[in-house]
């Protein structure tokens, strides 16, 4: 799924998935293009696309201007309704700061909880939603982040990490568990209760 903001770099192609499905929200057709990517979907209100002519094969879910909910929410609630079990939604660096506090709000709600692996991937870094368990890959050395999505994640227990967590508590609004360090190339991350954003940003070492 992609999404507006500035475009990302080729450099993230290898890190995406083969795709049964790609989603375009409003200004991220012009991403998947740059990128090589056929867009099956596209939807929003269509205020923020650069380009001037979609191929027909492609659907087009069009919203209006005045509306409640940013595009990529409509293109998560039409992703969902295909009860997809891995959900990457791509967006670029650089671009507004709302959007990007909202995104992070959004890919954690509990509507989406079913979606087995739920990550979000920019030019500046991977985040991964976690709820129950996931294994993360990464370069040992690299910065991990663990970021409670609201009030609370508890039962945290981790491995492959400096500061490794045993049935801990990672409480919103404290930073506890930011800039931590992959001491293996393997991060077994669990969350018996609520839901972690788990960041990997690119280029920085500790």
């Amino acid at each position: 799924m992609f999404t507006g903001g500035d475009p990302p770099g080729p450099e993230i192609v290898d890190d995406l998935p083969a795709a049964d499905l790609i989603i375009a929200a409003d200004g991220g057709y012009d991403s998947a293009a740059e990128l090589g990517f056929g867009v099956d979907v596209l939807v929003g209100d269509l205020d923020s696309i650069a380009a001037t002519s979609i191929p027909d094969h492609v659907i087009v879910e069009r919203h209006p201007a005045d509306k409640d909910q940013t595009d990529l929410e409509l293109a998560l609630e039409l992703a969902i309704r295909e009860d997809p079990s891995r959900l990457v939604v791509v967006s670029g660096a650089g671009g507004r700061h709302d959007h990007e506090l909202a995104t992070a709000a959004l890919l954690c709600s509990r509507r989406w909880e079913r979606i087995d692996e739920l990550d979000w991937l920019s030019s500046r870094s991977r985040a991964h939603v976690v709820r129950g368990r996931r294994i993360l890959h990464g370069d040992i050395g690299s910065i991990l982040s663990l970021i409670p999505a609201a009030e609370a994640a508890s039962g945290i227990t981790t491995k492959g990490l400096k500061w490794n967590l045993t049935d801990e508590t990672l409480l919103y609004g404290e930073t506890r568990g930011v800039s931590n360090v992959m001491t293996s190339p393997v991060a077994d991350i669990r969350v018996a209760s609520g839901c972690l954003m788990v960041v990997l940003p690119f280029g920085f070492q500790p």
